[in-house]
């Protein structure tokens, strides 16, 4: 009989100490409603996308005459507030011309043959100023922003690099291609 009611009465302060536990736990609950801060910190970006993938360098029907095409691309960009902001858009001859026989930008096969360009491009960027000669050595400008310059949230398009090679009857017939590198940056 003892043991019996030893038992029953560890069972009732188990299950006294259980119930207390979880009241105390929903205890803790007191309001319906809560508040959390949101914090974000946003920094400087930019991102480019080329339109056109494969930009042809074409002569027109006067012989001799200068090869031309255009390569379009879009640009985000979110410089930084203040005097510190700034952004660029440039590019590099990344693969000279191939096979050998043909253009060269690294080594022309005559003095005075070039791959150049000028640039266009949308409000905030700036474009080059002048006629940029391209390099395999360094990027050249395509295009700048200022301070607190900020794009349209789908990009802003219709930017274009318009490209000249130099038509050397020096060149070898044949199908030649370079690969022009793009890059954007914001501080």
């Amino acid at each position: 009989m003892k043991s019996t009611q030893t038992l029953r009465r560890l069972a009732t302060a188990v299950l006294l100490m259980a119930g207390l536990g979880a009241s105390s736990a929903f205890g803790q609950f007191t309001a319906n409603t809560g508040t959390t801060s949101l914090n974000v910190t946003v920094a400087a970006e930019a991102s480019i996308q080329i339109d056109t993938g494969t930009t042809g360098l074409t002569s027109s029907n006067t012989l001799f005459a200068d090869y031309t095409g255009s390569t379009n691309y879009s640009y985000k960009i979110r410089t930084s507030q203040g005097g510190g902001g700034t952004g660029s858009v440039t590019l590099k001859i990344t693969t000279d011309f191939s096979p050998a026989g043909g253009p060269s930008v690294t080594t022309p096969p005559t003095a005075g043959d070039a791959l150049t360009y000028t640039c266009s491009a949308v409000a905030p960027a700036t474009a080059c100023s002048s006629t940029q000669i391209s390099s395999t050595v360094s990027s050249t400008s395509v295009a700048s922003f200022g301070s607190d310059a900020h794009s349209a949230k789908a990009g802003n398009s219709s930017n274009s690099v318009s490209w000249t090679l130099s038509n050397d009857p020096v060149y070898k017939t044949g199908a030649y291609s370079a690969v022009a590198t793009f890059t954007i940056s914001a501080s």
